[in-house]
């Protein structure tokens, strides 16, 4: 349970300083913050990946490297758009 929970951390991780890296900006998140918008990104990333395949949908999915990249780039766009729209 605890490697589960480490493992997701590190690869949340990755995924979230990808998609930093892809969409550059002034986005003023801490190492925790971009773990957890790489965790976000890895089930937005699963959920497209049900929606576009004939996998069925049970329960939260999530996705491998390139969708919880994917994922998390489209997380990143929301919550640039979020913070707009509230500032």
């Amino acid at each position: 349970m605890l490697g589960n929970l480490i493992s997701m951390l590190i690869w949340g991780l990755i995924a979230g300083f990808v998609a930093r890296a892809i969409l550059p900006g002034e986005d003023k998140m801490n190492l925790w913050q971009t773990a957890l918008l790489g965790i976000a990104g890895s089930f937005v990333g699963g959920t497209l990946g049900v929606l576009f395949t004939s996998r069925s949908f049970s329960n939260f999915e999530t996705s491998g490297v390139i969708g919880s990249i994917i994922g998390a780039v489209i997380a990143l766009i929301a919550l640039r758009m979020y913070r707009k729209n509230n500032s």
